[in-house]
């Protein structure tokens, strides 16, 4: 690799991904913009993972591959893919995604031209394990082009967790795109509706619905170096999304460039708990209590606190997370319940005739 610093870099941290990685590297390396590298931070993986990203880094030299001798947790190694990285730009890629051959151009041009955006990103395709296409996003996921950070913010808070948020029009509008393809800039036609329906099932597993999947798009790196980055908590993602949103400008392309694969080993399907979720994050969360409504609050206000914003800007930020806290209170209070039955080890609910299994999500 030569000594001048790539335009992106595009991180890819794995564990066990032999299954799609070596698609989404042939996607990556497909890409019609090509001043980029990949840094691949294998989690100590037991698969051929390792093999896999040998014989791609052996055959294209924009590819720098690392091992950990043991593995960190996902959060640590997100983390570690930038840190390692040099680009002006940065990009997450996960081992099982794909892209449209222009997406890495399409967003370096709206970065270099618009130096007020922050995160440029597009619609996305979810496709199954086969990459037939499941459904499309809905429009608009964090297209927060205000110029004041205090209206991006209040923009961010009311479609990450109050914009139709369980609503039937949300789940109306997911099946409306089960049978629409007219505007997918893909070649594949083909929709699993069976898989379609399992998506909608679980559409409100993170509190954003499809509104975290921008944290895969291209990021100003000297923006994100200011931040704590990926953080070893369930959903640190959207947070990052928020702070980022108060630095800058985000941008979203009117296409469907990304292709989220989503099948059953993908981790939110994966790991049925908070519990469990929180131990992929990071393995030291073992036997912790586990509140991460209460930490996303704490968390948010951390970022105001850290972005530099005026005072009259940190102000009407605060205010925001005072209506965020009043709206969330029932699920807040609901949280500390929980988690006090489960601290006192009990796993089911009766009065007479009614019982109820305590939750593992809420």
């Amino acid at each position: 690799m030569s000594n001048k610093k790539p335009s992106i870099s595009i991180g890819l941290p794995v564990y066990n991904g032999e299954n799609f990685l070596k698609h989404t590297l042939d996607s990556i390396l497909a890409q019609t913009f090509k001043d980029f590298e990949v840094i691949i931070a294998d989690n100590a993986s037991t698969d051929s993972t390792e093999k896999i990203c040998r014989e791609y880094a052996d055959r294209d030299k924009r590819i720098c591959y690392h091992r950990n001798e043991e593995n960190i947790g996902a959060a640590r190694n997100y983390n570690r893919v930038f840190e390692l990285s040099t680009g002006k730009y940065f990009k997450w890629a996960a081992h099982d995604d794909l892209y449209a051959s222009e997406y890495l151009e399409r967003c370096f041009e709206v970065l270099e031209r618009l130096p007020s955006v922050v995160l440029c990103y597009s619609q996305v395709m979810f496709v199954d394990e086969q990459g037939q296409q499941i459904r499309k996003s809905s429009s608009e996921l964090l297209n927060l082009n205000s110029t004041k950070p205090q209206e991006r913010f209040q923009r961010y808070l009311d479609l990450m967790f109050f914009g139709n948020l369980g609503s039937g029009k949300r789940v109306s509008e997911s099946k409306k795109y089960v049978n629409d393809t007219s505007s997918s800039t893909l070649t594949k036609d083909t929709i699993n509706t069976s898989q379609a329906k399992l998506d909608i099932e679980t559409f409100d597993d993170h509190p954003g619905g499809d509104r975290w999947t921008p944290i895969f798009g291209v990021i100003r790196a000297s923006i994100l170096k200011t931040t704590p980055l990926i953080g070893s908590y369930l959903n640190s993602d959207a947070i990052l999304l928020g702070e980022l949103a108060l630095n800058g400008e985000f941008y979203e392309i009117p296409a469907h460039l990304f292709l989220y694969r989503d099948h059953q080993e993908t981790s939110a399907r994966k790991h049925n708990s908070y519990y469990e979720y929180n131990m992929w994050f990071n393995q030291t969360n073992k036997q912790k209590m586990i509140l991460p409504l209460w930490r996303w609050f704490f968390e948010y206000l951390k970022s105001i606190k850290r972005v530099k914003l005026s005072w009259s800007e940190k102000i009407f930020c605060y205010a925001q997370m005072i209506r965020w806290f009043y709206l969330m209170l029932p699920r807040l209070s609901k949280e500390l319940i929980i988690n006090f039955l489960l601290v006192l080890n009990i796993q089911e609910v009766s009065f007479g005739s009614f019982k109820k299994k305590v939750p593992t999500r809420w």
